[in-house]
Protein backbone atom coordinates (compact mmCIF):
# COMPACT_ATOMS: atom_id res chain seq x y z
CA UNK A 1 0.00 0.00 0.00
CA UNK A 2 1.87 2.98 -0.84
CA UNK A 3 1.59 6.50 1.13
CA UNK A 4 -1.83 8.78 0.73
CA UNK A 5 0.42 11.67 0.85
CA UNK A 6 1.91 13.60 -2.58
CA UNK A 7 5.14 14.17 -0.52
CA UNK A 8 6.44 13.18 2.64
CA UNK A 9 4.37 11.35 5.47
CA UNK A 10 4.98 13.08 8.94
CA UNK A 11 3.91 9.69 10.49
CA UNK A 12 7.24 8.07 9.91
CA UNK A 13 8.39 10.59 12.55
CA UNK A 14 7.12 8.31 15.15
CA UNK A 15 10.22 6.97 17.24
CA UNK A 16 8.98 3.42 16.49
CA UNK A 17 9.03 3.97 13.17
CA UNK A 18 11.88 6.48 11.98
CA UNK A 19 15.18 4.16 12.62
CA UNK A 20 13.05 1.80 10.14
CA UNK A 21 12.47 3.97 7.41
CA UNK A 22 15.63 6.05 7.97
CA UNK A 23 17.44 3.08 7.08
CA UNK A 24 15.35 1.95 3.90
CA UNK A 25 15.02 5.47 2.32
CA UNK A 26 19.14 5.22 2.25
CA UNK A 27 18.85 1.63 1.07
CA UNK A 28 17.11 2.73 -1.66
CA UNK A 29 18.92 5.75 -2.44
CA UNK A 30 21.69 3.64 -2.06
CA UNK A 31 20.40 1.69 -4.84
CA UNK A 32 19.46 4.44 -6.93
CA UNK A 33 22.70 5.88 -7.44
CA UNK A 34 24.69 3.18 -7.91
CA UNK A 35 24.15 2.42 -11.67
CA UNK A 36 25.39 5.95 -11.86
CA UNK A 37 28.80 6.14 -9.81
CA UNK A 38 30.09 2.63 -10.86
CA UNK A 39 32.77 3.86 -13.72
CA UNK A 40 35.04 6.00 -11.72
CA UNK A 41 33.20 6.25 -7.96
CA UNK A 42 32.55 3.25 -5.41
CA UNK A 43 29.95 3.76 -3.00
CA UNK A 44 29.08 2.50 0.78
CA UNK A 45 26.38 2.82 3.86
CA UNK A 46 27.88 3.19 6.95
CA UNK A 47 26.89 4.53 10.08
CA UNK A 48 27.24 6.50 13.11
CA UNK A 49 26.49 5.27 16.64
CA UNK A 50 25.89 7.04 19.90
CA UNK A 51 24.23 7.26 22.90
CA UNK A 52 21.79 9.31 24.11
CA UNK A 53 20.50 9.25 27.90
CA UNK A 54 17.06 10.71 29.54
CA UNK A 55 16.06 10.78 32.87
CA UNK A 56 13.60 7.82 34.25
CA UNK A 57 12.41 8.25 37.77
CA UNK A 58 15.50 7.37 39.52
CA UNK A 59 17.52 6.10 36.94
CA UNK A 60 18.79 6.75 32.99
CA UNK A 61 17.36 5.57 30.00
CA UNK A 62 20.05 5.36 27.63
CA UNK A 63 19.37 5.11 24.30
CA UNK A 64 21.20 3.55 20.71
CA UNK A 65 21.25 5.56 18.14
CA UNK A 66 22.18 4.18 14.61
CA UNK A 67 22.21 6.67 11.93
CA UNK A 68 22.98 5.69 8.42
CA UNK A 69 25.22 7.89 5.42
CA UNK A 70 26.45 7.39 2.34
CA UNK A 71 29.94 7.78 1.09
CA UNK A 72 30.84 8.30 -2.26
CA UNK A 73 34.62 7.53 -3.00
CA UNK A 74 37.31 8.04 -5.88
CA UNK A 75 37.98 4.44 -7.05
CA UNK A 76 41.44 5.34 -7.74
CA UNK A 77 42.53 6.84 -4.66
CA UNK A 78 39.68 5.86 -2.09
CA UNK A 79 39.45 9.54 -1.62
CA UNK A 80 36.11 11.09 -0.30
CA UNK A 81 33.79 12.61 -2.75
CA UNK A 82 30.90 13.30 -1.45
CA UNK A 83 28.85 12.54 1.98
CA UNK A 84 25.15 11.52 1.82
CA UNK A 85 23.39 12.25 5.31
CA UNK A 86 19.97 12.44 6.35
CA UNK A 87 18.97 14.62 9.24
CA UNK A 88 16.89 12.50 12.43
CA UNK A 89 14.46 13.70 14.77
CA UNK A 90 17.84 12.96 17.27
CA UNK A 91 20.05 15.64 15.39
CA UNK A 92 17.46 18.31 15.62
CA UNK A 93 16.05 17.65 19.18
CA UNK A 94 19.30 16.79 21.73
CA UNK A 95 22.64 18.73 21.31
CA UNK A 96 24.26 15.03 21.31
CA UNK A 97 22.73 14.62 18.24
CA UNK A 98 22.90 17.89 16.49
CA UNK A 99 26.83 17.41 17.37
CA UNK A 100 27.11 13.89 15.53
CA UNK A 101 25.87 15.50 12.54
CA UNK A 102 27.93 18.64 12.92
CA UNK A 103 30.59 16.92 13.21
CA UNK A 104 30.36 13.98 10.24
CA UNK A 105 29.99 17.52 7.83
CA UNK A 106 32.64 19.22 9.72
CA UNK A 107 35.62 16.14 8.75
CA UNK A 108 34.31 15.94 5.37
CA UNK A 109 34.25 19.46 4.75
CA UNK A 110 37.70 19.23 6.22
CA UNK A 111 38.76 16.99 3.40
CA UNK A 112 37.50 19.14 0.60
CA UNK A 113 34.50 16.98 0.46
CA UNK A 114 30.65 17.88 -0.55
CA UNK A 115 28.29 16.93 1.93
CA UNK A 116 24.54 16.99 1.28
CA UNK A 117 21.98 16.73 4.03
CA UNK A 118 18.36 15.15 3.44
CA UNK A 119 16.01 16.49 6.13
CA UNK A 120 12.34 15.37 6.51
CA UNK A 121 11.80 15.78 10.29
CA UNK A 122 9.47 18.38 11.59
CA UNK A 123 10.25 18.59 15.09
CA UNK A 124 12.99 20.34 16.51
CA UNK A 125 15.37 22.91 14.89
CA UNK A 126 17.51 22.71 11.50
CA UNK A 127 21.42 21.72 12.86
CA UNK A 128 23.08 24.40 11.31
CA UNK A 129 22.81 27.50 12.48
CA UNK A 130 23.82 28.71 9.02
CA UNK A 131 20.81 27.90 7.36
CA UNK A 132 19.60 30.48 4.79
CA UNK A 133 16.54 32.32 5.75
CA UNK A 134 14.96 31.47 2.36
CA UNK A 135 14.99 27.70 3.65
CA UNK A 136 12.31 28.72 6.36
CA UNK A 137 9.39 28.60 3.53
CA UNK A 138 9.82 25.08 3.11
CA UNK A 139 8.75 21.88 5.76
CA UNK A 140 11.58 19.67 4.51
CA UNK A 141 15.15 20.34 2.67
CA UNK A 142 17.95 18.85 1.15
CA UNK A 143 21.13 21.09 1.31
CA UNK A 144 24.00 20.34 -0.50
CA UNK A 145 27.25 21.77 0.69
CA UNK A 146 29.90 22.02 -2.44
CA UNK A 147 33.61 21.66 -1.17
CA UNK A 148 34.91 24.91 -2.85
CA UNK A 149 31.38 27.12 -1.26
CA UNK A 150 30.73 25.50 1.80
CA UNK A 151 28.93 28.32 3.34
CA UNK A 152 26.89 28.99 0.27
CA UNK A 153 24.37 25.31 0.24
CA UNK A 154 22.26 24.90 -2.77
CA UNK A 155 18.72 23.98 -0.87
CA UNK A 156 15.60 22.25 -2.32
CA UNK A 157 12.63 22.39 -0.22
CA UNK A 158 9.31 21.10 -0.88
CA UNK A 159 5.95 21.43 1.58
CA UNK A 160 3.84 18.80 3.31
CA UNK A 161 1.33 19.29 0.31
CA UNK A 162 3.60 18.71 -2.23
CA UNK A 163 5.81 15.95 -3.77
CA UNK A 164 9.52 15.89 -2.81
CA UNK A 165 11.91 17.00 -5.15
CA UNK A 166 14.62 16.25 -7.63
CA UNK A 167 18.07 17.46 -6.73
CA UNK A 168 21.79 16.98 -7.33
CA UNK A 169 24.60 15.34 -6.31
CA UNK A 170 27.39 16.98 -6.42
CA UNK A 171 30.90 14.80 -7.69
CA UNK A 172 34.46 15.88 -8.58
CA UNK A 173 34.69 19.58 -10.02
CA UNK A 174 35.46 17.52 -13.58
CA UNK A 175 32.32 15.63 -13.14
CA UNK A 176 28.50 16.40 -13.87
CA UNK A 177 26.08 16.15 -10.37
CA UNK A 178 24.08 13.48 -10.43
CA UNK A 179 20.37 14.21 -10.40
CA UNK A 180 18.48 12.19 -7.70
CA UNK A 181 14.16 12.34 -7.49
CA UNK A 182 13.51 11.67 -4.16
CA UNK A 183 9.91 11.01 -4.47
CA UNK A 184 10.57 8.26 -6.36
CA UNK A 185 12.92 7.07 -3.74
CA UNK A 186 10.20 7.62 -0.66
CA UNK A 187 7.63 5.70 -2.39
CA UNK A 188 10.07 2.71 -3.25
CA UNK A 189 11.19 3.13 0.85
CA UNK A 190 7.45 3.41 1.94
CA UNK A 191 6.29 0.35 -0.60
CA UNK A 192 9.19 -1.75 0.91
CA UNK A 193 8.67 -1.16 4.12
CA UNK A 194 6.14 -2.38 6.43
CA UNK A 195 4.64 1.23 7.34
CA UNK A 196 1.11 0.98 6.78
CA UNK A 197 0.12 -0.78 9.30
CA UNK A 198 1.40 0.84 11.79
CA UNK A 199 -0.40 4.01 11.16
CA UNK A 200 -3.39 5.28 12.20
CA UNK A 201 -4.45 8.41 10.06
CA UNK A 202 -7.63 9.01 12.42
CA UNK A 203 -5.11 10.26 15.02
CA UNK A 204 -2.60 13.38 14.50
CA UNK A 205 0.98 13.23 13.63
CA UNK A 206 3.83 12.71 16.45
CA UNK A 207 4.93 15.80 15.25
CA UNK A 208 3.97 19.85 15.58
CA UNK A 209 2.08 21.06 12.82
CA UNK A 210 1.40 24.25 11.98
CA UNK A 211 -2.33 25.93 11.31
CA UNK A 212 -1.58 25.74 7.46
CA UNK A 213 -0.58 22.16 7.56
CA UNK A 214 -3.33 21.02 10.17
CA UNK A 215 -5.74 21.88 8.09
CA UNK A 216 -4.36 20.77 5.53
CA UNK A 217 -3.71 17.51 6.49
CA UNK A 218 -6.99 17.10 8.60
CA UNK A 219 -8.76 18.22 5.28
CA UNK A 220 -6.88 15.62 2.53
CA UNK A 221 -7.36 12.90 5.16
CA UNK A 222 -11.07 13.05 5.11
CA UNK A 223 -11.09 13.48 1.53
CA UNK A 224 -9.02 10.15 1.02
CA UNK A 225 -11.42 8.42 3.14
CA UNK A 226 -8.81 7.85 5.58
CA UNK A 227 -10.11 9.81 8.55
CA UNK A 228 -13.53 10.07 9.50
Amino acid sequence: MPSPFPGMNPYLEAEKLWPSFQQQLMNCLYQMLLPNLVDRYRSRLTQRDYLTEEPLFTSVLKIEHHEPFMEIRSRNDDRLVTLIDMVSPTNRTAAIGRNQILQQRAQALQTKANVVWIDLVLQGQFPWQGNPTNANQWDYTITAFRANQPDNPEIYGSTLAKRLPRFKIPLAAEDRDTIVDLQMCFTRCFELGNFPGAISYENDPPVPLNSENKLWLDSFLKNEKLRS
